[in-house]
């Protein structure tokens, strides 16, 4: 069924990817009109699909997509039906394909007259407060941010300007930078796990979690603060669902994590790193540039820059691949 509301104009769609200098060849007329994304085997005759994986080839010769991203090498393949646009990268212009035809609801500017906002917290132009939100003393909340229902924002909190803040989130002594996003029940900021080994002291936590721009956040994930300086979530992270953060922990930029990974206290993560479920990384670890970490494994040494590691204790993943051969023929 055809939705008016995602109805668009293929022209839109190329001036759009041009905005992006992303350059698509297509004999689809400018004024074609277009009705969303799917996959190859759902999309209908009025819908653009995408091509990128050859596991898929059976599906794509017998897709009713009007239209399909796809790299040349592949546009024999094709019903005639589906008319090819041509690009470098199928799977990126998908994901923009996605936000072109579903953009992010933007800020309604309503403060909700159920919401309890402090006389010292600064709320900037065009802020959405949903219902039974707190807002506490010193918090900043920079303009276009969305705070959706049941937060609770605690004393010396910053959200920088267009982030969002999902149902249910908890945040103190955090700074968040902008086009952030932080889903449903995720706390952040609250008091890090330590204390004395013998004696068991607790150890008071006055340090804070500083977010850079452009990080996403999955629901129901936990970032402590620091215990003296910062936990600190650096630009371009990207955090699945149910992840926990520790106390005193560096993720560098453009690093990806999936769901359920544990991260232990003053480790730190270096950028364009790739972290699979389930993971586990022991505290006070240096994790190099570009390593690639299997779901499930266990980390529990320093590991050095570009390495792909499995297992635990996690080792280089061609050698733990050897390992399972060995296993399995036994």
């Amino acid at each position: 069924m055809n939705n008016n509301n995602f109805q668009k104009k293929f022209i839109d769609l190329v001036k759009y990817f041009s905005d992006k200098n992303i350059v698509i060849k297509s004999s689809l007329p400018n004024n074609e009109l277009l009705y969303g994304i799917s996959s190859l085997e759902n999309a209908n005759t009025n819908q653009i699909s995408f091509f990128k994986n050859t596991k898929l080839t059976n599906s794509l010769t017998k897709t009713k997509a009007k239209a399909c991203f796809i790299k040349n090498e592949f546009v024999n393949l094709l019903p005639k039906t589906c008319s090819p646009i041509i690009v470098d990268n199928p799977y990126l212009c998908f994901a923009y394909t996605t936000n072109f035809f579903y953009p992010k609801r933007k800020t309604t500017g309503k403060i909700s007259i159920n919401s309890s906002i402090h006389n010292n917290a600064s709320i900037s132009n065009n802020v959405e407060i949903g219902n039974y939100v707190t807002i506490s003393d010193n918090c900043k909340i920079s303009k276009n941010v969305i705070i959706e229902n049941n937060v609770i924002i605690d004393k010396n909190v910053t959200i920088g300007e267009n982030s969002f803040i999902g149902n249910n989130c908890v945040l103190s002594n955090t700074i968040i930078g902008k086009n952030c996003e932080i889903k449903s029940g995720s706390i952040i900021g609250g008091s890090g796990f330590g204390f004395t080994p013998e004696e068991k002291i607790s150890i008071e936590h006055i340090g804070n979690v500083i977010i850079g721009n452009n990080v996403k956040i999955g629901s129901n994930c936990t970032i402590d603060r620091a215990s003296i300086d910062s936990t600190i979530i650096e630009d371009n992270v990207r955090l699945d669902n149910l992840i926990q953060i520790a106390h005193g922990v560096k993720i560098s930029m453009n690093s990806i994590i999936a769901a359920q990974v544990g991260i232990a206290g003053s480790t730190t993560i270096g950028s364009n790193c790739i972290i699979g479920g389930q993971a586990g990384i022991s505290g006070h670890l240096k994790i190099g540039n570009n390593v690639k970490i299997a779901a499930k494994s266990g980390v529990t040494k320093d590991i050095k820059d570009n390495m792909t590691i499995a297992g635990f204790p996690a080792i280089d993943i061609r050698k733990w691949k050897k390992n399972i051969i060995k296993l399995n023929n036994n």
